[in-house]
């Protein structure tokens, strides 16, 4: 069988040794700040995590653009000339342009290798989310399933990747416009917290309100009790923009309500991309579990 590369984006959120463990491979897409234009790389190398966070919190807007085509097929380019066929799993297309790049580079380098093969996958997911839907890809792949085989396990199920998550600071999204609008939930309402989702048609959605931060955390381990399932590739997440104590006492929390005690719980910071959207303060949680169905 022919080896096949993974190939995500900056929005995957996963960390370096997560990439290695898995051998998966990431296109940088690049965050702004005034004029000030770097790489989002997913070690932090532009910025610490911390002064990211603290910046936001002192009023630094930073605005965010998707990986191009041209990237997409340089890489893929790449790839293809080192003998590997490539499946790429990009941010969900509901949030970036970067799968519709992705397929204009997909057909633009197989028209020049025609025995090659490119496989795009939208996951309709992204932070840590789209992560572990990547993991899993790498676990099919190191079973030995085909390129094929694997893209169409991930088509059959990444609906079935749930976030709950909660904003500390709804000005975040008010101001960059990714969750599905409704006034119930932006309007200014001192302390109000939002439940937000990945909905089935991969954009975000607040879903429900919840007046306190500790409420809100509550709510959110109520609701992975209630959704979780067991899967066979099963990887927790709790994902969070700069408040790792409060993720370390959730986690442990998720740990406590896990009925597969030998499931993985990662804990990692929400990466530059989906952090320049959400804002400091958020934390979610990932997870295979019921099929998402709901559509803001």
């Amino acid at each position: 069988m022919k080896k096949y590369v993974i190939v995500t984006d900056s929005c995957a959120d996963l960390n370096a040794d997560l990439r290695k463990k898995y051998d998966i491979e990431y296109l940088c897409m690049r965050v702004i700040e005034g004029v000030v234009d770097r790489p989002a790389d997913l070690d932090w190398q532009f910025m610490p995590a911390k002064t990211f966070y603290d910046k936001m919190r002192q009023g630094v807007r930073f605005t965010t653009s998707q990986i191009t085509a041209s990237y997409y097929a340089e890489a893929f380019e790449k790839y293809v000339k080192e003998g590997c066929d490539v499946l790429s799993i990009s941010c969900s297309s509901a949030l970036s342009g970067s799968y519709k790049a992705s397929l204009v580079a997909r057909d633009k380098v197989l028209a020049a290798h025609s025995d090659a093969k490119i496989i795009c996958i939208d996951p309709l997911n992204a932070c840590i989310g789209l992560g572990l839907i990547c993991i899993t890809a790498s676990k099919l792949r190191a079973e030995g399933k085909s390129i094929e085989e694997t893209a169409q396990f991930i088509e059959d199920n990444k609906l079935k990747m749930n976030q709950f998550a909660t904003a500390d600071d709804l000005v975040y999204l008010k101001r960059a416009g990714r969750v599905a609008p409704t006034s119930a939930f932006f309007g200014g309402l001192l302390k109000i917290k939002p439940i937000i989702i990945s909905d089935a048609l991969g954009q975000n959605a607040a879903v429900e309100k919840v007046k306190g931060r500790g409420p809100a955390l509550n709510r959110l381990l109520q609701l992975f009790k209630e959704h979780y399932k067991s899967f066979p590739y099963q990887v927790v997440a709790v994902a969070h923009a700069d408040c790792p104590a409060e993720a370390e006492e959730f986690a442990k929390k998720i740990i406590e309500l896990l009925p597969d005690k030998d499931v993985e719980v990662l804990i990692d910071y929400i990466g530059p991309i989906v952090g320049a959207t959400v804002g400091p303060g958020t934390l979610a949680v990932y997870f295979y579990g019921d099929e998402v169905t709901y559509k803001a």
